[in-house]
């Protein structure tokens, strides 16, 4: 299995924007097989 990394930083998230919404935040997003960070 290939690890994958990623490195939450803060921000206003717009670049994720309409996914990352502020009673949605980024750590929540399904972005890899349906999994949440």
């Amino acid at each position: 299995m290939k690890a994958k990394v990623l490195i939450l930083a803060g921000g206003s998230g717009t670049r994720l924007w309409p996914l990352s919404r502020e009673n949605y935040p980024k750590q929540f997003l399904k972005l890899f097989d349906n999994k949440s960070f």
